[in-house]
């Protein structure tokens, strides 16, 4: 194995040796302008089936891309998972190839913030656990979430997960970025069957930077307690309901249409917005919208991206006016503003969002006060989970129509929905909020507090 490894295993990247081939590589050419963005993940992960082993899967995953800018500043880019020296060679030819068919008139750059000091993110880098040890823990929580009730018959889906992650960017200007972090996951879906009625099933989700401090007791019952829930069921009519989003489907909406925020699709043409937006009023005046991946709860973060820009965050919504987009260099050299850390790296720039968390203004009244999960006695739609998301979404449309996990609420007595869609267009969600719950809660995939909706139309499946 070539030395671009600190371990003969290959288990971890050397950026310095990385940066020591390409510039022996490149100055043999007539290339001065490059960079070179480089990963590495190595994941083990489990599956059981009625306490037996059902899948153990161990990988490990490397990618570099190289940009290289010839005399007339076209670009070319090239793409490898081969990180040896005579691999990182041929990429570079490669993209000194690709450089003469570049476009002239629309080449990126590096980012300016590409050697700016980066904000403290302690690597939580924690060690690694065999397989056996995964599987045990596994197949102990399946059995301790079959026996929480006698009708949950099976977890046909779960997964015990380990990964280790590692980013570099360096470029021909200084820049010089390197992180790794480790993360740990469970997930459990379980399933429930009773004579006489429909199998119902639920799931639950946990992810932390390590083993030891994963909390899968509490994933279990979640799981376990959403599922019980569900036992009692029943059809729900078509109508227009008052919906409370739990924080985990409010989360899945608002990240099913961040092309609001997305610099690139509005470039694109594919985002509701357009470069006029900022400073529209988009949503109730008391929403609030940020991109936090540096967020203490977000255990997958990262201090810069793919460009080598800081991670920031960012407010996009503020007292309901979009505030803000997310940028590459690329889109933030058009839009006139700095880059926000929110880049990919490939042939084509890609900008996505790393941690939305929704709140409220404390200064702003909601519509109606009254409402609250824990004591609203009127008649509500309470909704946990958002499926098809990938079929159901019309993003630069703004239109969805989503079937969902949820219960009928009444004088605060919940009742499952056996199968029901809801549909409505994103903008007139966001102005029919009708109240923002003060509590914000951690998920998996960001924070948010409840969110109440009037007037959704949900249409019962016979």
């Amino acid at each position: 194995m070539n030395k671009i490894f600190t371990s003969q295993q290959g288990t971890e990247l050397d950026p310095q040796l990385l940066k020591n081939i390409l510039e022996e590589h490149i100055q043999h050419s007539a290339i001065e302008k490059w960079d070179m963005g480089a990963s590495l993940s190595r994941d083990v992960s489990v599956q059981v089936q009625q306490g037996n082993a059902k899948q153990l899967k161990g990988s490990q995953r490397n990618s570099m891309t190289i940009r290289v800018w010839n005399k007339k500043n076209q670009v070319g880019i090239t793409s490898t998972s081969d990180l040896t020296s005579e691999g990182i060679k041929k990429a570079l030819s490669g993209a000194i190839e690709a450089s003469v068919f570049g476009n002239e008139n629309e080449s990126p750059e590096f980012s300016p913030l590409a050697k700016t000091e980066l904000k403290y993110i302690k690597q939580k880098v924690s060690k690694s656990h065999t397989i056996d040890h995964l599987l045990n823990i596994l197949k102990k929580s399946e059995k301790q979430l079959i026996d929480t009730h006698k009708s949950i018959k099976s977890v046909p889906y779960n997964g015990l997960n380990e990964s280790y992650m590692e980013r570099i960017y360096i470029n021909s200007d200084g820049a010089n970025r390197h992180m790794k972090l480790t993360q740990s996951s469970i997930y459990l879906y379980a399933k429930a069957e009773e004579e006489n009625k429909k199998p119902r099933s639920a799931g639950g989700i946990r992810i932390n930077s390590n083993l030891e401090e994963l909390d899968i007791d509490s994933c279990i019952n979640e799981t376990s307690e959403k599922l019980i829930s569900h036992l009692n069921y029943k059809s729900i009519e078509t109508n227009k309901y008052l919906i409370c989003f739990t924080p985990d489907a409010f989360l899945q909406l608002i990240s099913a249409f961040s092309s609001m925020f997305n610099a690139r699709s509005i470039i694109d043409g594919l985002s509701l917005m357009n470069e006029e937006s900022i400073g529209e009023q988009i949503s109730v005046s008391n929403l609030n919208i940020s991109d936090e991946g540096l967020h203490p709860e977000n255990v997958g973060a990262f201090s810069f991206d793919g460009e080598g820009t800081p991670t920031q965050n960012i407010n996009l919504v503020t007292d309901g006016i979009l505030s803000n987009l997310i940028h590459s260099e690329a889109t933030a050299r058009k839009f006139g503003v700095k880059p926000t850390g929110h880049a990919g790296l490939g042939a084509k720039v890609s900008v996505s969002p790393d941690w939305l968390v929704v709140s409220k203004s404390q200064n702003k009244l909601d519509k109606d006060e009254s409402l609250s999960i824990k004591n609203t006695l009127k008649e509500y739609v309470l909704i946990d989970e958002l499926s098809a998301l990938h079929s159901g979404v019309k993003a630069s449309q703004g239109s969805f129509s989503l079937p969902f996990d949820g219960w009928i609420v009444n004088d605060g007595k919940k009742t499952s929905i056996e199968a029901a869609t809801i549909a409505g267009d994103i903008l007139k969600v966001l102005k029919s909020i009708v109240k923002i719950e003060n509590e914000e809660i951690v998920t998996h995939q960001g924070i948010s507090p409840h969110v109440w909706v009037e007037n959704m139309s949900i249409t019962g499946e016979a």
